[in-house]
């Protein structure tokens, strides 16, 4: 789409003219998994698009894990494109898998802030001719120990919420949950009590929402359990940033946005991220550099074009989600038995402790109607028209590009706000259906086929279809909420030091 030409930021009309060092300066600093880098590049390229200067901040980890899964010279960027690094306080490794959750947690609040100071000290020096001066920082919510060294340079800045905003205002009822004495738990017999199934019906934009239905780490006795302490206290620094950013839509999420929005800083729904990106023409250079933290199948678009509209599964659990032996070979049977075509991406990870193995007999079973694949560009191969399905995890990355790609869900949340994410695409947006906790062969072989070929299928795939149009409208429509919030966001807080 062509836009008009009074309809261009003066900002986007001259950053072709812009000098480099008199362009404004966006640091981004993800946190380091997958599910948050992910969404943090797309941030990154559409700022550098609108003119931006742009320095990517991943851990020396990660960092490690991205130069193998996407080539030695993949984050060489460009002279307005740079990746740096800063240390992540946990001991050296090279394994290519997701790190301890609560240990990056911890680590990355105790001692980022240090070597992030260090690291601005340097982009700000004199001998760096090429590098203007940082003006703003984007980080994720979770990374909050950002906030002080912006005061300290008196820059904006912004934190970015890469998950759901149903997720983030669970995180903000936490406090209720003690206050009420709800958490911690008594016993860990009230996991299975019926204690889970309570109602919370005072939780705005959620009602009728259950404690089960809340992010995950609650689910313990331990009253200092590290996940909680983390998510209350970067809920609470969260109203010291200049503004946030989530990556959702208001048709989406816009009441639960509205409820959080009287106690926090301006908020700016700026999502689908990969639609917004999608309008956006990249350089060469920067098109090339990808996110993923595994090496890519090639092949899987190529198989997909070989299947008829609507008759494949995509299978995928995410970066974080393990699984043991037993359930790798449930769900393995629960597909073959189904009789549907799927493409199945099982990471070199996925399994605690050991390789995936799958039973010969499943492979020969299901081999002219399967793929198996270690890593997959899934926003690519949702948007597939062969894809009729997908079973996942329920991660907020995985459900928007669902959404986007119009696909129904089974969902099988396995922990943090992905119960909560299940929920909304459940009782709220009409998308999914679970899978219970057990994931016998027998109820997935159900699920499958009912989300295929059955009634309710056919039900949530218009549905989603519906919300694919209206995330479309809030990205391409010149009043569209996203693209209007996204124009706002950058012009007001980004730019205000310019203004």
């Amino acid at each position: 789409m062509v836009k008009e030409r009074s309809k261009l930021t003066e900002l986007e009309m001259g950053s072709a003219m812009l000098s480099e060092t008199n362009r404004p300066h966006a640091v981004c600093v993800p946190f380091p998994a997958q599910g948050h880098v992910h969404p943090m590049l797309k941030l990154a390229k559409i700022l550098h698009h609108k003119g931006f200067h742009v320095t990517f901040v991943n851990t020396e980890f990660n960092h490690r894990r991205l130069l193998r899964s996407q080539g030695p010279e993949s984050l060489n960027g460009t002279s307005s494109f740079l990746f740096k690094t800063i240390p992540d306080g946990l001991p050296p490794s090279d394994a290519d898998a997701t790190q301890d959750v609560p240990s990056i947690c911890d680590s990355t609040r105790k001692t980022c802030l240090a070597p992030f100071k260090d690291l601005l000290v340097e982009l700000n020096s004199t001998s760096l001719s090429n590098v203007p001066p940082v003006t703003c920082i984007v980080s994720d919510l979770i990374m909050s120990f950002t906030l002080e060294a912006a005061k300290e340079l008196h820059i904006p800045n912004v934190l970015f919420w890469t998950a759901s905003a149903s997720g983030f205002m669970g995180y903000v009822n936490y406090r209720n949950l003690i206050e009420k004495d709800i958490f911690p738990l008594k016993d860990m017999s009230y996991l299975t009590n019926g204690f889970m199934d309570t109602v919370l019906d005072w939780i705005p934009g959620m009602e009728g929402i259950r404690l089960k239905d809340m992010p995950s780490f609650i689910r313990t006795t331990d009253a200092n359990d590290i996940m909680v302490d983390f998510a209350l206290g970067e809920v609470e620094n969260a109203r010291n940033a200049t503004a946030l950013i989530f990556n959702t839509f208001d048709d989406v999420e816009g009441e639960i946005l509205q409820a959080t929005s009287p106690t926090y800083p301006p908020i700016y729904s700026i999502g689908p991220l990969q639609l917004l990106l999608n309008q956006v023409p990249l350089d060469n250079a920067l098109s090339l550099v990808g996110s993923n933290l595994w090496k890519e199948q090639p092949g899987c678009l190529e198989w997909l074009d070989s299947k008829e509209s609507n008759s494949v599964v995509l299978v995928n659990f995410g970066s974080v989600t393990v699984i043991t032996d037993y359930q790798l070979v449930e769900f393995a049977w629960g597909l073959a038995n189904s009789k549907q075509s799927f493409l199945w991406v099982i990471r070199p990870d996925l399994v605690i402790g050991e390789s995936a193995i799958l039973p010969p007999e499943f492979m020969t079973e299901t081999k002219e109607r399967s793929l198996l694949a270690s890593w997959c560009r899934q926003e690519e191969v949702l948007s597939h028209p062969a894809i009729g399905g997908f079973l996942t995890h329920s991660g907020w990355n995985s459900t928007m590009e669902s959404l986007c790609g119009g696909v129904p869900m089974i969902c099988w949340p396995f922990f943090a706000e992905q119960q909560t994410n299940y929920w909304m695409c459940d009782t709220k947006w009409g998308v999914g259906m679970e899978i219970n906790s057990d994931a016998s062969r027998v109820e997935i072989e159900r699920l499958v086929r009912e989300l295929m070929n059955g009634d309710k299928g056919k039900e949530m795939k218009k549905k989603a279809m519906e919300w694919k149009l209206l995330a479309e409208k809030a990205i391409t429509s010149p009043n569209g909420s996203s693209h209007v919030k996204m124009e706002k966001m950058i012009n007001q807080v980004l730019l205000n030091v310019h203004q």
